[in-house]
This record gives C-alpha cells, sequence and structure tokens, in this order.
C-alpha cells in the first residue's frame, strides 16, 4: 500500500471512529422526536408541508443536532481512560482517534451549529452558546460530580425540546407535562447507568451518586424517582383532553415502570442494569413513536 493510500485509510479510519461515537442512532431519534413534537404538540395547527418548508425551523433543528453530536464527541473524549474498563470495545476503537483529530471534529459541529443558529437569528447565540458551554462543563467537570452529574445531563437531554418551545412561544401545561416526565425516566436512567458503570467510575474516582452513596441508596433514590413520574403521568392522563390515543402509552408506562422497579432490586451485576437501561431507552422511543397518536381519537 502506498503512502498516499495509508494516509488517506487513517483519515477514513479516524472519520469513521468519531462517526461512531457520534452515535447517529440517538441522533435519528432526537430528529424523530423533535419533529413530531413540533407536528404535534408544539405546532398542531400548522400541516407537515408548512412545517417541513420552513427554512428556520429546520436549521433551528439542525443546529441543535449539530450541538449533541459535538457533545457526543467531547463526551468520548473525556471519558477514555473510563470506557477503558467499563466498554473496552469502544476505547479500543478510540484509541485510533488523535485526540487533536477529536477536537478538530468537536470544533467544527459547534461551529457549524452556531453558523445555522445566527442564520435563524443572531438572538439564538446567546442560547446555544449557554447550551454548547453546558455539554463541555459536563462533560469536563460536572460528570465527575454526584450532587450535579445526573440532574445536569438529564436537564441537557430535553433542552432541545425547549428550544423549540421557545421558538413557537409554547409553554402550556401539555408540553410541561411532557417534559417533566421525559426528564424524570432520563434522569432515572441516567442513575442506573451510574450502577452500571460503578466499577470504572470507582476507579478513576467518579463521585458519581453510586460511588457516593452505594448501590442500594441509589436503588432507593431511583425508587422515589419512579414514584414521582407518576405526577406528570396523573395530569396528563386526567387533565389533558388533546393527548388522543397517545393515553395507552402512559397507561401502558404506569406499569412498565413499575415493572422496571421490581427488576432493579432484583438486579445485582452489570448485564442486568445494562438489560434496565436499554429498557428505558425502548421506553423514550416509544414515547416518541407514539406521539403521532395525538391525531387519533381514544
Amino acid at each position: 500500500m502506498s503512502a498516499q493510500s495509508s494516509k488517506a485509510a487513517s483519515l477514513l479510519y479516524k472519520c469513521l471512529a468519531v462517526f461512531a461515537a457520534v452515535r447517529i442512532d440517538t441522533l435519528f431519534v432526537l430528529l424523530l422526536a423533535q419533529l413530531l413534537a413540533v407536528r404535534y404538540i408544539l405546532a398542531p395547527e400548522n400541516t407537515w408541508l408548512e412545517h417541513l418548508s420552513n427554512a428556520n425551523l429546520l436549521m433551528l433543528i439542525l443546529a441543535i443536532l449539530l450541538v449533541v453530536a459535538a457533545g457526543y464527541v467531547i463526551n468520548n473524549f473525556y471519558d477514555a481512560e473510563k470506557d477503558k474498563i467499563n466498554r473496552p470495545q469502544k476505547y479500543l476503537v478510540g484509541q485510533g482517534v488523535p485526540p487533536a483529530f477529536q477536537l478538530f471534529i468537536y470544533g467544527v459541529y459547534n461551529a457549524l451549529a452556531l453558523f445555522f443558529a445566527f442564520i435563524v437569528s443572531a438572538r439564538t447565540l446567546p442560547f446555544f452558546g449557554s447550551y454548547i458551554f453546558g455539554i463541555w462543563l459536563y462533560s469536563h467537570v460536572l460528570k465527575k460530580t454526584f450532587w450535579a452529574s445526573n440532574l445536569f445531563a438529564s436537564l441537557l437531554a430535553i433542552i432541545p425540546f425547549f428550544a423549540l418551545s421557545l421558538y413557537f412561544q409554547n409553554f402550556s401545561l401539555l408540553v410541561l407535562n411532557h417534559a417533566a416526565f421525559l426528564f424524570l425516566v432520563i434522569l432515572i436512567r441516567d442513575l442506573i447507568k451510574d450502577l452500571k458503570n460503578f466499577r470504572g467510575d470507582y476507579v478513576r474516582k467518579y463521585s458519581t451518586t453510586a460511588v457516593q452513596f452505594g448501590l442500594k441508596a441509589t436503588k432507593w433514590i431511583i425508587t422515589a424517582l419512579i414514584g414521582l413520574t407518576y405526577i406528570p403521568i396523573y395530569f396528563l392522563l386526567t387533565k389533558e383532553r388533546t393527548l388522543g390515543a397517545m393515553h395507552y402509552y402512559f397507561e401502558g408506562s404506569t406499569l412498565f415502570l413499575f415493572m422496571v422497579l421490581i427488576l432493579l432490586w432484583l438486579s445485582q451485576t452489570q448485564k442486568m442494569y445494562l438489560w434496565l437501561h436499554n429498557l428505558l431507552k425502548l421506553l423514550i422511543i416509544a414515547g416518541v413513536l407514539s406521539i403521532i397518536l395525538v391525531r387519533y381519537p381514544a
């Protein structure tokens, strides 16, 4: 193989490794969630054609996706040593990507996000600048601090929907209850991830909730949070007449979360915690897909 071909192959490998770190599947779910939320919850009075022909809306969504993608890159950059223990396969893939190249891609994604946000409106720049800084602060500092890590991560996860609510000036109780439910489920999933990653976090001296308080206390915290999810579910099922057939999703969620609670207290191994983490991811994806049910009568 020639030197030029070797360099091309090396560059391709680096790009693919960074591409893998970006989690395209998660970004696709986020894209779908934003589009469905816009069409059926935030601005249901507009048609699909009106939304998809709205250049400002599409650029805003693209800017959000780029910031989130950059967040995955910088998170992967700072988590390299921990992944050596918790996710050795991911670590081996990342080993072939120089830190400088990762930071370059991180910068490109954020620069493009700010560019598209600026085209929408210069007034969006403080918001996106704060969002970018918040993700960096979480990855570099707060992720190692138990009192802020999980709450901040969950808050960062729902900020894209807050941005769209700002765009459409929609802060109804329906939107707030949806956001509260999503925030709590993501927070529960993040705490279960702490249980799953306990060994690596303990070795790397990350002050996560599980490391700080122990596995049993973390399970009690998760139990309390699962109880709290029933508050927005109650308001969504009893106070909202605009849910349509989506109310079946929230009814099913009550049983699903109760099952998760039982499995949580039975779990003792990293593999079991991984299963719980994936079950909650499935609940979130099902919630995204069920948004379309709003258009159908119950």
